[in-house]
């Protein structure tokens, strides 16, 4: 690499680095890591900032690709690019230290409970997360059904256990069927590519989990809990 691509490819990074660099954008794509569209009304009212400061702010995320954006009549939904820019936030989210400002005591019960809720059981754009996207990886790999040895691979075990589940995959060159994902509450792999986006889309229409109010956390029905537990002998925990 010469001289001058690097210096491009330098100054490509930090305008990408930059379009995070702000409380406000980084608040918009931590929400929509929900794998929803949203309207910027609603991301400006998540974010506690003026309609007109929030579409300045979508205007620049979608410029630099890191969001997609959806036109139904007069409403415009934005929404993350896709599953790369997804995991580019959830790594990012990784990194922060525990002691930063964003993970200080939460100042109110209800603030407490949402961080509690999130970290049992979340989206991370369209496969599960927290602590319940993390012990379904466990099981998974406990029972063979996931294989670590040389990079994280579906086993031929594991491919017939989403069948028998009637969960189908999209054809390998679309996307990655199973990848590695650092979940940033756990710091530990939960499971992301087409098999976690499965997993996670057969466990809502299952009734296995539901959302917890508008935002990404998720609760355990007492369905999901017994369905977990005869799948992948995850332990029934209390609702």
């Amino acid at each position: 690499m010469n001289g001058y691509h690097a210096h491009a490819e330098a100054t490509d990074l930090a305008a990408l680095a930059g379009l995070l660099a702000d409380d406000t954008r980084a608040s918009f794509c931590l929400a929509l890591l929900d794998g929803r569209a949203w309207t910027a009304t609603e991301l400006a009212r998540h974010a506690g900032v003026a309609a007109s400061t929030a579409t300045g702010h979508l205007n620049l995320l979608v410029a630099g690709g890191l969001l997609a954006e959806e036109r139904q009549g007069r409403h415009r939904y934005v929404r993350l690019a896709n599953a790369g820019t997804a995991e580019l936030i959830e790594s990012l989210a990784c990194l922060v230290p525990p002691s930063s400002s964003g993970r200080t005591a939460p100042r109110s019960l209800s603030a407490a409970s949402r961080r509690q809720a999130m970290a049992r059981a979340r989206t991370c754009y369209d496969h599960l997360a927290g602590a319940l996207g993390v012990s379904i990886a466990d099981a998974m790999t406990e029972r063979g059904l996931l294989d670590w040895d040389q990079g994280l691979a579906l086993t031929p075990s594991g491919a017939s256990w989403l069948a028998r589940l009637d969960i189908t995959l999209p054809p390998a060159a679309r996307r990655l069927p199973v990848r590695s994902c650092l979940d940033w509450t756990e710091r530990r792999p939960h499971l992301a590519g087409s098999a976690g986006a499965a997993l996670c889309a057969h466990a809502f229409s299952a009734g296995w989990i539901t959302r917890i109010g508008s935002g990404r956390a998720v609760m355990l029905t007492d369905a999901g809990r017994s369905a977990l537990h005869r799948h992948l002998g995850i332990p029934r925990e209390p609702g």
